[in-house]
């Protein structure tokens, strides 16, 4: 781990003390930087959660990536500049009643107060407080941490619930079974759907296939690319990931 490099890469300089202030500010800047994107699934790249590799890929090759990519480095950093940081299985809302398998999505407790997740596309743009159970107010909607059965943590967005955090620390080793699971089986919602995403100041640009979304003050914009050229210049100009090749769905 080259912190400083890493720290380039997001565009904050080193914090001098691992305060929640610093947290703050490295949570929202690595949202802004770093995309959420699944491109790799597209592109036919195995994607690995070996360290040096997920440092290889965001940092060094600026790319983006999905759950266990983007919070799986960021817990490295966090560790890196000395906060604590418990990596945690979550079960993501598939409606009703129903959540996903266990290690369907990872995210990050910090320092034991905070919910701290960089990998989930739409959410959070700051850390949200883990032991408060009142309406936390986000610039990415109205959040809400719920207790639920078993010791386990819901997390709703707006009223609707996101996913369901189990709270026992897991080592990333964990979740490699889920991001090979999340590669290659036909039904993953990363296989049927192409995404590229990040925080634009309070707002958020996304590439959705070939669909330019904005949102800015609320509004959305929606812009169709039609040809490859636009698709990408698209990628380069507006999320730094400059591609040789479409990624095919």
């Amino acid at each position: 781990m080259d912190v400083t490099a890493y720290l380039d890469r997001i565009g904050q300089p080193r914090p001098a003390v691992a305060d929640d202030a610093a947290l703050r500010e490295l949570t929202w800047r690595h949202q802004a930087a770093v995309p959420f994107e699944n491109l790799s699934i597209h592109l036919g790249e195995t994607i690995s959660i070996d360290p040096g590799a997920l440092f290889d890929k965001i940092v060094r090759r600026r790319r983006g990536g999905f759950c266990y990519e983007l919070n799986g480095l960021f817990a490295l950093l966090l560790e890196g500049l000395g906060y604590t940081v418990d990596r945690v299985a979550c079960r993501v809302h598939r409606g009703g009643a129903r959540f996903g398998p266990i290690l369907d999505h990872l995210a990050l407790i910090v320092d034991g107060r905070w919910l701290v997740d960089v990998g989930f596309g739409r959410h959070s743009s700051y850390p949200l407080r883990l032991d408060d159970r009142a309406e936390q107010t986000d610039p990415g909607g109205s959040f809400r941490l719920a207790e639920a059965a078993g010791g386990d943590l819901d997390v709703l967005r707006d009223g609707e619930p996101q996913y369901r955090i189990e709270r026992r620390a897991r080592p990333l080793t964990d979740f490699e079974p889920a991001c090979w699971w999340q590669q290659t089986w036909p039904e993953s919602r990363f296989r049927k759907s192409l995404v590229c995403s990040r925080l634009d100041g309070d707002d958020r640009i996304t590439l959705s296939g070939r669909t330019l979304i904005r949102r800015v003050a609320g509004e959305r914009t929606e812009t169709l690319l039609e040809s490859d050229a636009e698709l990408l210049r698209a990628y380069r100009d507006h999320f730094g990931i400059d591609l040789d090749r479409i990624p095919i769905t």
